[in-house]
């Protein structure tokens, strides 16, 4: 069946269809944590670093906001940042799968979250946060293990 929209209305339509996270990934991992007895994480928190080499001056001056980054986990005592990436997303190197229809958009897309993964992972780690990042795939219940132990190691239980 044809579209009914022009390939520019589609676009706009597209376009105000929002994001929600990837929720099911995200509760699956809560899941774990609570049931190996991990303490400590806040989901959502956001996390806020300030630029270097710039000032907030106020109402006189050019202001720039802190860089702002919500990870999917947050262990604030130790500085932790987790987040859970999805293998679609995110290109997994071992699950990716490269769609036929429309590949143009869609290099350019999963390139786009992987380069914007880069960039939030190296400014956290200047503000001396430490990141871990959890494929999807780790969560099957036969990786459950190995993921607890290194979470574990990084927060230092």
């Amino acid at each position: 069946m044809p579209d009914v929209f022009t390939k520019a209305k589609r676009s706009e339509v597209m376009s105000r269809i929002r994001s929600r996270g990837n929720k099911e990934t995200e509760l699956a991992l809560a899941r774990l944590l609570r049931r190996h007895r991990i303490t400590g994480w806040r989901r959502h928190f956001q996390v806020r670093i300030a630029e270097r080499g710039m000032r907030n001056s106020g109402a006189h001056g050019v202001t720039r906001p802190a860089f702002r980054v919500k990870p999917d986990f947050v262990f604030r005592q130790v500085r932790l940042a987790l987040f859970v990436d999805g293998c679609f997303w995110h290109g997994c190197p071992k699950h990716a799968t490269k769609p036929k229809n429309n590949r143009a958009f869609w290099q350019k897309k999963l390139a786009g979250n992987k380069a914007r993964d880069q960039l939030v992972t190296r400014r956290l780690r200047r503000a001396g946060w430490r990141v871990q990042r959890v494929w999807e795939h780790e969560l099957a219940k036969k990786n459950e293990a190995r993921l607890v132990r290194r979470i574990s190691a990084f927060i230092g239980g």
